[in-house]
């Protein structure tokens, strides 16, 4: 795996005697939806294998019943976070949580915040300026984000970097343009990442990237507010995470996307000692 790693090992710290579960991080979650509710439970496993501290989940009554089921360390009160998962399997028919998640986006200019799936709709231009955001588009995703922020050139697969640096620079967010091989971007910096395990190709899997993201950001909240540490840092590692994850899932064979989450832990602690 050496060829994936490029990346800070310093933002995958295992717990210390002097940790608690507020000191390795909380992450709340506003995802999933009657439609999509997987979504929900991807992206909160792959979290907590990454190691936070605490997961609240904010989303709908019925959703956070589901996560409970598979994730019942879960906490679904309101409360302090160190970051944000918002959108990941939110539908274009979800009222409500659509409406709650523009409200955290709104009020929120602290902490970072994973933009990822339904969420993408509520960008818009100069959003992110100033603050800590990651967009996570896959390529049908960014167009239409690009043309909804008034992109004038053809948008098509061949300009995928133009793309998402168009999207950096009309949001002032960091974009992870997903693929095969991912694009890392913001106003400064643009980089595509090493090739993905192909079995990545299957759904659920943007939401385990999500919920790794989320993790990374709530851990390293205080190093990020510091300036100490990147959000391209977080990306980079994240995806890193996510693919190495993906092989010990598959060892060849056929996966589905929670096997990639519960894989997470194990993909982290070979990378700590790499």
């Amino acid at each position: 795996m050496s060829s994936v790693i490029s990346m800070s090992f310093d933002l995958l710290r295992a717990a210390s005697a002097d940790d608690n579960k507020y000191s390795r991080g909380v992450l709340g979650f506003l995802t999933g939806s009657v439609e999509f509710p997987g979504a929900a439970i991807l992206g909160v496993s792959a979290a907590i294998r990454t190691g936070v501290g605490l997961v609240r989940f904010l989303g709908s009554e019925q959703v956070a019943s589901s996560v409970m089921l598979v994730r019942p360390e879960t906490v679904t009160q309101d409360g302090k976070v160190d970051a944000w998962v918002l959108g990941s399997g939110v539908a274009a028919s979800s009222v409500q949580e659509l409406a709650a998640i523009s409200s955290i986006i709104e009020s929120d200019h602290e902490h970072p915040l994973v933009i990822d799936a339904g969420a993408l709709t509520l960008v818009s231009k100069g959003l992110f300026v100033g603050r800590l955001a990651i967009l996570t588009p896959h390529l049908g995703e960014a167009k239409k984000l690009a043309i909804a922020l008034g992109a004038q050139f053809n948008v098509d697969d061949s300009q995928a970097t133009e793309l998402a640096q168009f999207i950096a620079r009309q949001t002032g967010a960091t974009v992870i343009l997903k693929g095969h091989e991912s694009l890392v971007v913001d106003v400064d910096f643009c980089e595509s990442q090493p090739p993905a395990p192909s079995v990545l190709a299957s759904a659920g899997t943007g939401d385990v990237l999500a919920g790794i993201l989320g993790a990374l950001c709530a851990i390293n909240s205080k190093s990020i507010a510091a300036g100490e540490v990147s959000l391209i840092q977080v990306a980079k590692s994240a995806i890193a995470v996510h693919s190495l994850a993906a092989e010990i899932a598959s060892m060849g064979a056929p996966i589905a996307a929670l096997d990639v989450a519960d894989a997470v832990g194990q993909a982290i602690a070979r990378l700590r000692v790499q």
